[in-house]
């Protein structure tokens, strides 16, 4: 038995490692195997591994095509291995520890447009008035569904809520009064969303049709549910909003995710702080809202490209 095949013995059993991270290791170091020492069959000679192998695979995965973010993962199974293997007493050095790998690119998010973001809460409505077509007796239910879906959309929007956090508010969280919501995002961290003129609206109306279907008055419940009064899911919204974007002619790849990119570069657009918009989004740290001054930096290159004579 190898030593790599005690290494994922040893983090299936010691480290409860998932099933697919045991065969990711495995196919990681199969890889690194054939791609330095290809004519030995069974390579364990780990010892013979140094730091200049280790450049030379990172040289390999480029020749071969790897994203950068394919080599950081690759690199970090290895130094993971290696970190085994030093620990028991197998190799002096893990060659992997000091290596420098490449950089992750930033990816900008993508996001709509102020007027794409007007036809997609456009859409819920036009959609379930042809739904209620091909589905004779339903129309109070897609009535509700497309008030629900709209409001939803209001409040992700106006509060740059995650999908995840939009699903999980409860009646109680909206203070129609302060008009502000309070939110349960990552980590347990609780935190308050502003809610603009037209999400009020819109949670006016639907706190009155959904006092209709709920079972339970509790302020404790759901605030958004499904059509038998239970606590809506994310997976049935976002399969709702691929209609949704069908219907307004939008990008089919866009998501409730994109909505919230979308509330935190028009905020930014619109002369907000870097700092507030950390707090309204509910991020630990403020390089991670950074991103966004890259993507309003880029809106407004694009703008001068196609509008100055000399770009």
């Amino acid at each position: 038995m190898g030593y790599h095949n005690n290494f994922l013995e040893y983090m299936k059993s010691e480290r409860n490692a998932s099933t697919h991270t045991i065969m990711s290791y495995k196919m990681d170091i199969e890889q690194f195997c054939q791609l330095m020492f290809p004519d030995e069959k069974n390579f364990d000679n780990w010892s013979t591994v140094d730091l200049y192998t280790a450049r030379m695979l990172i040289a390999k995965f480029n020749e071969i095509g790897l994203d950068r973010a394919s080599i950081m993962r690759k690199i970090s199974a290895l130094r993971s291995f290696f970190r085994y293997l030093e620990r028991e007493g197998i190799v002096e050095h893990n060659p992997f520890s000091g290596l420098s790998t490449p950089k992750r690119g930033k990816r900008l998010p993508i996001l709509m447009s102020f007027e794409e973001i007007v036809r997609l809460l456009e859409a819920p409505s036009k959609y379930q008035i042809v739904a209620s077509t091909n589905r004779p007796g339903h129309e109070d239910d897609n009535k509700f569904v497309a008030l629900r879906d709209m409001t939803m959309m209001e409040v992700i929007y106006s509060g740059g809520l995650r999908i995840g956090e939009a699903v999980g508010l409860n009646i109680n969280d909206i203070d129609m009064f302060s008009d502000v919501v309070k939110v349960r995002g990552k980590g347990a961290k609780e935190r308050l969303c502003a809610l603009g003129r037209p999400a009020l609206a819109a949670l006016r109306h639907y706190v009155k049709e959904r006092a209709a279907r709920v079972v339970s008055k509790s302020v404790s419940s759901p605030l958004f549910i499904n059509i038998t009064g239970k606590r809506l899911t994310a997976r049935t919204f976002q399969r709702n909003m691929k209609n949704y974007l069908l219907t307004a002619g939008l990008p089919h790849d866009l998501s409730p995710h994109k909505i919230r990119h979308s509330f935190a570069t028009h905020m930014l657009d619109a002369g907000a702080d870097l700092r507030s918009i950390q707090e309204l989004l509910g991020h630990s740290s403020i390089s991670t809202t950074q991103i966004y001054t890259h993507v309003s930096a880029e809106r407004l290159k694009n703008v001068y490209r196609k509008a100055h004579p000399h770009a």
